[in-house]
């Protein structure tokens, strides 16, 4: 190249598209959860859910949205008598939908859906590296110094939390909406608590995926900007909670899926 150019001196830039990604903190792209801390997993017979679904002659599923385990939010275990006929198995055999990384416009990265889907439909797991508070706390404060103002923090259960930081997938690119279209939920398999995203409504190809952060502040007051009706403002402000019949307490109690959300962009609501 330098016997090409001769004495001649080019001037040259890096592209913008780079300048913004070496100034990202990089993240290495994985399927699956990675455990720094100890993993903890039970036997799928100590869960003690059976579901009583049976396969039955014209069936080509079993296990449906009927499904005591599903409604439990808890897969079916392998030794459940459906066998292949088994569709209570969202992380192991649904395909994630399709995506598309973009920029937005106030919120800094998202995920745009690239087909339609349909309300109840598994989206996409919710992965990083898994540890425990105290190597949580240590890496909000190492990061907290450095000046870094990106964290991607999920705590699913008492001292167990999956970081997107530096591992994770395409979830970790979803923007906060007071009004989303998708919401996390905390799910068993095979004795392991992990954690999907699915759609709480149906998705147009093109509409971007949101969820409702539930944010605990870790630093200065961010700012929402998802344009919703009836946006909070703030992302450490929670939504109201409604009044509700003691019927529909019952099973809120009995399906309580929310998870402890600790996750934003400095650019994103």
């Amino acid at each position: 190249m330098l016997w090409q150019l001769g004495d001649h001196q080019v001037e040259f830039d890096l592209p913008d598209w780079l300048k913004e990604q070496k100034s990202s903190m990089p993240c290495t792209f994985i399927k699956r959860n990675v455990y720094v801390t100890k993993r903890v997993k039970r036997r799928a017979e100590d869960d003690g859910i059976f579901c009583s679904c049976a396969p039955s002659p014209g069936l080509s599923a079993v296990c449906d949205r009927d499904c005591l385990c599903g409604m439990l939010l808890s897969s079916c275990s392998k030794i459940c008598k459906c066998g292949d006929l088994c569709i209570n198995k969202p992380f192991q055999y649904r395909p994630i939908k399709q995506m598309r990384l973009v920029k937005t416009e106030k919120c800094g990265s998202g995920l745009v859906a690239d087909e339609d889907i349909r309300q109840g439909d598994f989206v996409i797991e919710y992965v990083g590296e898994v540890i425990d508070d105290k190597t949580c706390e240590e890496r909000l404060w190492r990061m907290k110094r450095c000046g870094e103002t990106n964290f991607y923090l999920c705590e699913i259960n008492r001292d167990m939390v999956i970081d997107a930081t530096y591992k994770g997938n395409k979830s970790r690119f979803i923007n906060h909406s007071c009004q989303p279209n998708t919401e996390m939920q905390k799910w068993m398999i095979d004795g392991e608590t992990r954690i999907g995203i699915f759609a709480t409504r149906d998705i147009r190809e093109g509409e971007e995926l949101t969820y409702d952060y539930q944010f605990v502040q870790f630093g200065a007051d961010q700012d929402c900007y998802c344009g919703a009706e009836g946006c909070r403002q703030k992302l450490g402000s929670r939504p109201s909670k409604v009044k509700l019949s003691s019927d529909a307490a019952f099973y809120l109690v009995l399906y309580e899926n929310d998870c402890l959300i600790s996750l934003y962009e400095s650019s994103s609501s």
